[in-house]
């Protein structure tokens, strides 16, 4: 039997869809349906590899678990990974298919993709009672209508009820409902079932004389208005962006003070969430550095994943990081994560142009080269380190996470840094330590999502910088759980969702 479907539509990038989708997910879960999230394609840097190997977008691994459901490249089956800025590569049902440049894909490749997209819903339908869509941008982008497989066409292959958000909090969210509204083809219009607003702050009294106009003048009902939510905590759309850095680090000095992270945000940063997980933790406080002089005073710096490796270690050279690293190295920690690993070695060659071509010379910090390659590793992976951690945590702690990379890295001295096996249950060496214990390097992303191993993480970095081990700790992923849950309880609250379900074709249930 085919799931009913429902879509969240945005008036807008950023309106609130992947939220608002999530929270859908963990609603009807809770009533007791079998729910699945898709996105026909969606563009994003931070990437989730399935439990079978395959490559999606974080935000719907992030709507699967809000779903209590596993991952799969189903929910996914177009992912683009921008590598400039008018060129992505193109992951197709979790592997990567090509590299094209963005006339090329919405003048011809989405027809060609979209047969494709459009089994991936099917398969994902047939196992489930519901299918809680997300569509990208705007629907109402006349110009790419042509070649947009997101949105409304998408909407038809599911036959879908479709729910329209707008921000209410950035301005102008009355005229995007209407203004989309109107610019949609009638066929398309009447699948808009119900409106809603997001991020809605103050006294919503004041807003329902608008929200009665609203609906007299579109003849769709408003099935709710979405408060603004404080320190929601869960991965927000497609692209991640770190809230900014603060002014200077936390006061406090002593032995039990804050441990000071600076995570380096350089252009092409990938999978920054990877150092979510460590932010989180009570004894910790993570700085994004944007510039050389926001590494004073820090006694860790973290180098996040990349998707252009080879131009973001150019960048730091040009702007005086790669100084600033080398220096902080000469006796404070220095963790590199896939891309950031490779950046710490001798040099990086890309000589097929996978990435942006060329090769670059590396920091230096760790004793191995990287090349590029056509071929992606992704695989979700167990592992224990091999030698030593910051120095302090020794052989053996135990960690998983997965690897998403496009390069082969050789070590050509001293000691890996973990020894892991991924899905073919073969065990080898991972990433590098130097000599001195002080730089990591590991290819394994979400490597700090594990709560024991972050746990014994920090208290080697602690010690390594001569502070006391940690008085508080935080458990991450109960954590994200009760955050799933807050941001369900608030959305239903918010949302007529036996409207939404009659709208779907549902029976509505009382929860659990």
């Amino acid at each position: 039997m085919r799931a009913r479907a429902l879509m969240v539509l945005g008036t807008a990038s950023n309106a609130g869809k992947s939220i608002t989708a999530a929270a859908l997910c963990r609603i009807f879960a809770d009533d007791g349906y079998d729910v699945a999230p898709f996105k026909a394609q969606n563009m994003s840097l931070n990437a989730a590899v399935t439990p079978d190997g395959r490559e999606i977008g974080r935000a719907q691994a992030v709507q699967a678990e809000c779903a209590r459901r596993a991952a799969e490249s189903d929910m996914n089956p177009v992912l683009l990974k921008p590598s400039g800025e008018r060129r992505a590569q193109v992951v197709l049902n979790g592997r990567v298919w090509r590299d094209v440049d963005a006339w090329d894909y919405h003048t011809h490749r989405t027809r060609e993709l979209f047969p494709q997209v459009v089994a991936a819903y099917e398969r994902l339908a047939s196992r489930c009672d519901l299918v809680v869509l997300e569509g990208a941008g705007s629907p109402a982008e006349i110009n790419l209508r042509a070649g947009d497989i997101v949105n409304m066409r998408m909407a038809d292959a599911a036959d879908a009820a479709c729910l329209l958000v707008a921000d209410i909090d950035r301005g102008g969210a009355l005229a995007a409902i209407t203004g989309t509204l109107a610019l949609l083809l009638p066929h398309e219009r009447d699948r808009v079932r119900a409106f809603a607003f997001t991020r809605f702050r103050g006294d919503p009294a004041l807003l329902a004389p608008a929200v009665r106009m609203l609906e007299e003048r579109t003849g769709a009902p408003c099935a709710g208005v979405i408060p603004w939510i404080d320190d929601l905590g869960v991965d927000e759309e497609d692209g991640y962006l770190a809230p900014p850095p603060p002014r200077r680090w936390p006061d406090g000095d002593g032995v039990h003070r804050l441990l000071r992270i600076a995570a380096i945000a350089y252009p092409h940063v990938a999978n920054a969430t990877d150092l979510d997980a460590l932010g989180s933790e009570p004894s910790v406080a993570l700085r994004r550095a944007m510039h050389a002089r926001d590494l004073d005073g820090a006694d860790v710096v973290v180098l996040p994943g990349s998707k252009e490796t080879v131009a973001d270690v150019q960048w730091l050279r040009a702007n005086a990081f790669g100084a600033a690293i080398v220096r902080h190295a000469a006796n404070r920690p220095v963790i590199g994560i896939c891309g950031g690993m490779q950046m710490l070695g001798r040099r990086i060659d890309d000589p097929d142009g996978v990435e942006s071509g060329g090769s670059a010379v590396g920091l230096g910090l760790l004793p191995i080269d990287t090349t590029l390659a056509s071929v992606k590793t992704t695989t979700r992976v167990r592992g224990a380190v091999a030698d030593a951690f910051a120095g302090v945590l020794g052989h053996g702690a135990a960690f998983e996470g997965y690897e998403i990379h496009l390069g082969v890295t050789t070590r050509f001295d001293g000691v890996p840094f973990a020894r892991v096996r991924g899905r073919d249950g073969v065990e080898r060496d991972d990433g590098a330590v130097d000599a001195s214990g002080r730089v990591t390097g590991t290819y394994v992303h979400g490597i700090f999502d594990d709560d024991a191993f972050r746990h014994a993480a920090v208290d080697a970095l602690r010690a390594r910088c001569g502070l006391a081990p940690a008085e508080r700790r935080s458990a991450w992923r109960a954590q994200r759980e009760a955050r799933y849950d807050r941001l369900a309880a608030i959305v239903r609250g918010a949302l007529d969702v036996p409207l939404l379900a009659r709208c779907a074709g549902l029976a509505p249930r009382v929860p659990a």
